[in-house]
């Protein structure tokens, strides 16, 4: 079942775009300790200029993500799907629309690090054509960290 989002370009520090996040936050902290977890905050993220999007449905925020434009490639930040609405193909209209605005920019390749932890994301990742890689960037293995890639 796929229902359709309304994905708008949203600033990461905006009331729709901090709500997701914090849920994200408490989610994230409840699997990884703070050592593993490279998640930015909102300030990091408009600090970065990373461009950000909130997906909405029946006109509630449910749906998060971002890409940070980096040399040859853009890494995806902070996707997050609403524990209520999961299971609609909700992710995958995120990070599509976060592609399109990635090859819109010139970038060929598209980056992400998740974690072992969160088996459903590396399954959707997966499903959307991702797959994996060693660790790109500043990241450094962990033992904990997914790194994967997905040429656009």
């Amino acid at each position: 079942m796929s229902a359709k989002l309304d994905i708008r370009r949203d600033d990461a520090l905006g009331p729709d775009a901090l709500g997701l996040i914090g849920k994200s936050e408490v989610e994230l902290a409840s699997i990884y300790p703070p050592e593993v977890r490279y998640a930015f905050s909102p300030q990091e993220l408009l600090d970065a200029g990373v461009v950000f999007v909130v997906g909405y449905q029946d006109q509630e925020p449910v749906a998060c993500g971002g890409i940070a434009l980096l040399d040859g490639y853009a890494e995806l930040k902070r996707v997050f799907v609403d524990e209520t609405v999961r299971g609609q193909g909700l992710a995958g209209q995120i990070v599509g629309s976060l592609e399109d605005l990635a090859r819109d920019q010139q970038r060929a390749m598209m980056r992400l690090e998740t974690g072992e932890a969160s088996p459903d994301a590396i399954r959707a990742y997966q499903k959307l054509g991702y797959h994996r890689r060693g660790p790109f960037g500043a990241y450094e293995e962990n033992g904990s960290s997914v790194f994967m890639e997905k040429a656009l």
